[in-house]
């Protein structure tokens, strides 16, 4: 398929385009119906919704709030009274607006704080906040702020006034996007490989947002699900192309050509490719085990993103490689390939000094890298599940100084009433006991509907506040069982205390689920128990410090002013689940990644210290610069304007930083060298029932020009043979090496004053032997061996390297 969309370059890219401007007309056209429903089946908060919508189906719009507060005297005076009620008459004659309940009405004398220098009005939309046009959310806001003046404040707050606060759609992605592009520009040097992996990304989230809107239509889609799916599909899309990119500039530069190489980088890191997306996708279906219908929309839109980054990672990146050739590679190392011919295989700089490193001090590595990992994990024992609202929000926001107020004048519970809805019974008599509970602060009790009565409690307590839960216990438990009446808790508050329940009951199993999933993918992929079981263990570890790292800022406040968020509160109750879901994928990627090269050198030296510090040298440095790019772009979800956004992003970047730079690098390399030979271990009959799953593909022959000799297959041989110059002098201090066909080096030898050289060949097949002297243009041949030794004479010449013999 590689070579077929290398070749066919134009009608993949044709299709692509195709692809991406019928579906972003299609959701053009259509628009989006996100709707965010947090009901839980079987709890007693959806038991309370399902009998209010029962009851009351018109209360279906959203409702908003306008605050104003008087610095003297009170908003009862005419002065105050004349600036505001014209107003709230304007709100109210808006097209889209439902109603608007007054405090200057007959019965809005409740919506008058005590000293009466704070009041409020309700607004009613006739949509749900979704669905409420921007353009009347801001002439709402700019009516009510109109009415301002020195020494009176006006402030709105709810989920619609929400909406017009978040920056413009697509800034977080735009500068995630500019974040990674400096650093493919850093990490190639090179304006068009720089520009691939940002193309690639780009078209998949493009079609993955346009269908996922589509699809919102036909099925419950959140609206935080596409904000997760830019998340992750950003960070997958670019990380996937980046590592095919980096395989085949590699193959370029050891002596390969175009096509070549790029069929050879789609069938290896392609092939790893497609494994980390199934992996990721797995990951993300296992929020079913959770049974809550809210997630299924998040693993629809993540899923359907990640699917569309491997398709386009797999086609319209060789279609693309097509088009650049050799410009793939920047001027200078063009000019240097033509002038000195093929690079070395062997890994050098850094990431081989690190490596050797690791390899001499397992231990000592092996103990701080964990020991960072557990001090960042102790936060975690004290995570409190439940749901961030606008007390949240920055102390600049319209909503965050309308929560304030309305807790200044009507209490701190205010802002997150519950509903214990009666179906039939004495609800009287629940009032009065209801309002002698220790926590309550207010009772009043709706006209009954349909036999079902609506109690508003107004707790003493914030809706964030563990005394609030400890009310809504205490209401279920004892107080609605003692009245015998029948009723049940419902509200916001109730609602996301439900979820948080339900998440820390079902979460074990979930974990469970994926842990035990990806160990039995990787148990396939490498045939070996104990390196999965390593997996599990560090997804376990990354989980908990990235976790950590959440509850410290968010949550203890640790640097939410530097961050620009707004004020502490709870971890989001549905963010661990999707936060496990990516967080496993991803780990599931740089384990692939990293794995599969050491088991491809396992497999063929059987030499354990050998193929984790090959393995860790050559994969090290892609993989850090992967995670930086990712870390870029979560990083940038700050700026979505979504405290869920935020939490994700922050959490995500930090576990990628986490995964990638302490266990991938040291901790995963540095347990691998001190279990040694036990990393490859599998019973034998295990062995046998297994289905083969190759991430790495076998060596396959080259239909390119070769010396051959033998046919038959055998076990390790050499080639040999002398280096000379056109008039037949040796060339001593030559350069030799041989090298896979997946650009893998088996063996470097240096040819001795006569000249000869002999290079081990460990089996049949076919194999790339690049030569490079001083003063001499380096040269690269595909060479085929048989069962006996090849004798292969090199002729170093100002325009080859030709076979003599």
């Amino acid at each position: 398929m590689a070579r077929w969309c290398y070749r066919h370059r134009l009608v993949v890219l044709l299709l692509w385009v195709g692809a991406v401007l019928g579906l972003g007309f299609a959701g053009s056209a259509a628009g989006t119906n996100y709707a965010d429903t947090f009901t839980l089946p079987n709890t007693d908060s959806t038991r309370a919704y399902d009998l209010m919508e029962k009851a009351f189906p018109e209360r279906s719009g959203d409702t908003d709030t306008v605050v104003w507060k008087v610095d003297d005297g009170s908003v009862r005076d005419d002065s105050v009274r004349s600036r505001i009620a014209p107003a709230l008459e304007e709100i109210g004659r808006m097209k889209g607006v439902g109603d608007v309940s007054s405090p200057y009405a007959a019965q809005g004398a409740t919506q008058i704080s005590e000293n009466g220098r704070i009041a409020y009005a309700q607004v009613t939309f006739t949509e749900q906040a979704n669905g409420v046009p921007k353009e009347l959310v801001q002439d709402v806001v700019d009516t009510a702020q109109d009415a301002e003046r020195a020494g009176l404040q006006v402030e709105l707050g709810g989920q619609a006034i929400t909406r017009i606060q978040e920056p413009p759609t697509g800034i977080a992605e735009m500068v995630g996007i500019m974040a990674a592009a400096v650093v493919l520009f850093l990490a190639f040097g090179s304006l068009f490989a720089m520009l691939l992996p940002l193309v690639v990304a780009i078209a998949a989230l493009g079609t993955g947002l346009m269908a996922t809107s589509l699809l919102s239509h036909v099925t419950d889609v959140p609206e935080v699900a596409p904000l997760l799916g830019s998340l992750i599909g950003l960070g997958v899309g670019i990380d996937y192309a980046l590592f095919i990119v980096t395989r085949h500039r590699r193959g370029i530069l050891r002596g390969m050509k175009p096509e070549e190489s790029a069929v050879t980088a789609l069938n290896t890191s392609g092939r790893a490719v497609l494994f980390a997306g199934g992996t990721v996708c797995i990951a993300l279906a296992g929020m079913l085990v959770m049974n809550m219908r809210f997630l299924d929309g998040v693993v629809v839109a993540t899923s359907l993103t990640v699917v569309l980054s491997v398709l386009a990672a797999t086609t319209l990146l060789p279609a693309l490689l097509g088009m650049l050739g050799m410009r793939v590679l920047s001027r200078k190392q063009r000019r240097r390939l033509a002038a000195t011919g093929p690079e070395p295989a062997e890994a050098s700089g850094l990431a081989a000094r690190w490596s050797m490193y690791v390899q001499q001090r397992p231990r000592s590595i092996a103990a701080g890298a964990l020991f960072v990992m557990v001090i960042l994990a102790l936060p975690v024992l004290s995570i409190r599940l439940g749901a961030t609202d606008q007390g949240n929000h920055k102390d600049s926001t319209t909503t965050r100084q309308a929560y304030d107020l309305l807790a200044e004048g009507f209490g701190p519970g205010f802002n997150g009433p519950l509903q214990v809805v009666v179906d039939g019974g004495d609800a009287d008599a629940l009032v009065s006991t209801i309002r002698s509970t220790e926590g309550v602060a207010q009772v009043a009790a709706a006209p009954p509907s349909e036999g079902v009565t609506v109690i508003q409690v107004v707790p003493t307590t914030s809706p964030q506040s563990e005394k609030t839960d400890q009310l809504i216990d205490r209401l279920r438990d004892d107080v609605i069982p003692e009245s015998g009446t029948e009723a049940h808790v419902g509200g916001v508050t109730a609602v996301f205390k439900d979820f948080a329940a339900v998440t820390g009951d079902r979460l074990p199993y979930f974990v469970a689920a994926i842990i035990t999933l990806g160990f039995l993918l990787l148990m396939v992929a490498f045939r070996s128990l104990v390196v999965p079981l390593t997996a599990a263990l560090m997804n376990l570890i990354a989980a908990a410090a990235s976790f950590g790292v959440l509850v410290a800022i968010f949550q203890w406040g640790w640097g939410t002013g530097l961050l620009g968020l707004g004020k502490e509160g709870p971890i989001t109750a549905f963010l661990p689940v999707i936060m496990l879901s990516l967080l496993f994928g991803l780990s599931m990627d740089y384990q692939v990644f990293l794995v599969s090269r050491m088991h491809e050198e396992w497999v063929h030296t059987k030499d354990n210290a050998r193929a984790v510090r090959v393995g860790l040298a050559e994969t090290s440095r892609v993989i850090n610069c992967a995670a930086l790019i990712m870390i870029c772009v979560f990083s940038a979800f700050v700026l979505s304007g979504d405290m869920e956004g935020a939490m994700a992003g922050i959490g995500l970047a930090a576990a990628v930083a986490l995964d990638a730079f302490i266990l991938r690098t040291a901790l995963v390399p540095a347990a691998m060298h001190l279990l040694g030979n036990s990393n490859w271990w599998l019973p034998a009959g295990l062995e046998k029932r297994l289905p083969h799953l190759a991430v790495e593909p076998r060596e396959e022959e080259v239909s390119e020009p070769h010396a051959r000799v033998g046919d038959a297959d055998g076990g390790s041989t050499v080639i040999h043979g002398f280096v000379r110059t056109p008039d037949g002098a040796p060339v001593e201090g030559a350069a030799l090496t041989l090298l896979s066909k997946g650009g893998r080096q088996l063996d470097r030898v240096t040819s001795l004053a006569d000249g000869s050289y002999i290079v081990s060949v460990p089996s049949a097949g076919s194999y790339l032997l690049a030569v490079t002297a001083v003063e001499h243009p380096s040269r690269a041949r595909h060479v085929m061996v048989g069962a006996e030794p090849l004798v292969y004479d090199v002729e170093l010449a100002e325009d080859e390297v030709d076979a003599v013999n």
